[in-house]
């Protein structure tokens, strides 16, 4: 059975395949067709998201099997898909690569529970006949996953293509619907991910138009909306989701910045949906260039690359001195990653040390291999400062997942830690999340999900703090001693 909402899972038969930039073009071109394109990435990430968003002009949304029950995964695909024409989902790694051995959550596991078609990209470097059996392996290793067609990717010219293109029909069923040729100038690497997210970039602009150019000229896009099932729509679609997300603003009560820049832009839309459904105003901060804060009643500085840009961050001591004033002040404030390092006394990078906000005393170092990667598993202890409790009254588990290069030094003794680390590294291999004054900052990346909702949790927190400086204040003009002249 077809899933009710045009959909097309993209997927590999390994890593670096080049499935991201066959992802973006496809994104790029369908919107340059007129279409509402609606990304979604598999598992957790930022990087691809960002251009993802970028080339369909939409909020990419992550699907991740970690975070996610079924049942909420599949209501959360159903949801932001029924908004757009077509929902193009990339996936992570090979179609059948993951954590279990069952394939449980897999590419192909994914596809299988939201009934969308795979096209699969083959990195065809130095193939022949022996692409045949590849995908006849693919087909024959999980029956029930449809492989609707292949984009053959980095072929060395129309020779190499012909010879595919003849085996493939002769010895498979599967349609070729697209073909595209090794071109640097829209290769998109890890490299190029990594150091060139796409947040305020023209450079990735410009990589995005000439990707879908590219795409849109080497893929048949006719085939690959027919296998997704899309048809051209019978009216136009309304613009009730606008609409709510005006109100939402325009009824929020607290204001909370956002790190948004080039040195931060790790961030999960609904997580940003979150933050706006409990209630918060979102304000941008560019902690490269303003010099002072706006007026704000909490914080969120999200994951990036601070190492990368610590000489520009350091050179903004303005920003940096409001932030601590703020932060030491009592302004609720949460970070995760980037921001937790940004936060620091200092970065320590290639011999070269850069100061940093200097709220959290302590100092990060950086390394050439990851010193925390890959899914984590938390409990919350008694300093978590918006605590959730367990139904037997201690702190819950929750699942997040963490990626840094970076450790912590000269830890002072007056801070707490809101997370015992079941699974994963944190800060030290058993505790992370910093807890002082009302700064929480940890090495882990949560998820607005479920019933670990932490958006709504700060976004509470943020306004009790509101609530208490206001009895405060009034408190205090209560208490002035009348002037008698």
């Amino acid at each position: 059975m077809k899933h009710p909402s045009p959909s097309l899972l993209i997927s590999a038969a390994h890593k670096s395949s080049g499935k991201t930039t066959i992802s973006i073009g496809l994104c790029k071109a369908l919107r340059d067709r007129g279409l509402a394109l609606q990304p979604f990435k598999k598992g957790p990430d930022y990087i691809d998201p960002m251009w993802l968003s970028a080339a369909a002009g939409r909020s990419c949304r992550n699907l991740d099997f970690n975070l996610m029950e079924h049942p909420e995964l599949t209501a959360y695909f159903e949801r932001h898909a029924a908004g757009a024409d077509l929902a193009l989902i990339e996936g992570n790694k090979g179609l059948y690569d993951g954590l279990d051995l069952d394939g449980g959550n897999s590419n192909a596991a994914l596809a299988g529970l939201l009934r969308a078609p795979v096209v699969l990209v083959i990195d065809a470097r130095g193939m022949t006949r022996g692409i045949a059996p590849l995908i006849l392996g693919f087909q024959a290793f999980d029956r029930g996953i449809d492989i609707a067609g292949v984009i053959l990717n980095n072929l060395g010219g129309a020779r190499h293509e012909a010879k595919l293109r003849a085996v493939i029909e002769h010895y498979t069923d599967v349609p070729v619907v697209g073909a595209v040729h090794y071109d640097a100038r829209i290769e998109i690497v890890e490299r190029h991910l990594g150091l060139m997210p796409s947040n305020e970039s023209t450079e990735a602009a410009a990589r995005i138009g000439e990707i879908g150019i590219a795409v849109s000229r080497q893929v048949d896009l006719d085939r690959v909306l027919a296998i997704s099932g899309w048809r051209p729509p019978t009216r136009r679609r309304g613009s009730s989701r606008a609409t709510a997300a005006e109100a939402f603003l325009a009824a929020a009560g607290v204001r909370i910045g956002w790190a948004r820049d080039r040195a931060f832009g790790f961030y999960y839309a609904d997580d940003l949906d979150a933050l706006r459904q409990a209630g918060a105003q979102l304000v941008p901060v560019d902690t490269l260039r303003d010099a002072r804060l706006p007026p704000l009643d909490g914080l969120f500085i999200g994951g990036g690359f601070p190492e990368s840009l610590m000489q520009e961050l350091e050179a903004n001591a303005a920003l940096r001195a409001d932030i601590r004033r703020a932060a030491l002040g009592g302004l609720p404030v949460y970070a995760e990653c980037g921001g937790l390092m940004y936060l620091a006394r200092s970065i320590r990078w290639n011999g070269v040390t850069r100061q940093m906000a200097g709220v959290i005393p302590a100092d990060v170092v950086m390394h050439d291999k990851p010193a925390g990667r890959g899914y984590v598993r938390l409990r919350e202890t008694e300093h978590h400062p918006w605590p959730q409790l367990a139904a037997a009254g201690s702190g819950v588990e929750l699942p997040a997942h963490e990626f840094h290069y970076s450790t912590l030094e000269n830890i002072g003794d007056e801070v707490g830690f809101g997370y015992e680390v079941l699974r994963g590294y944190g800060i030290d291999g058993d505790r992370d999340g910093i807890v002082y004054h009302n700064v929480f900052a940890s090495y882990a990346h949560l998820r607005s999900v479920g019933v670990h909702n932490w958006a709504a949790r700060f976004v509470a927190f943020a306004r009790r703090v509101k609530a208490g400086a206001r009895q405060s204040a009034a408190a205090a003009v209560n208490r002035e001693p009348e002037l008698i002249f």
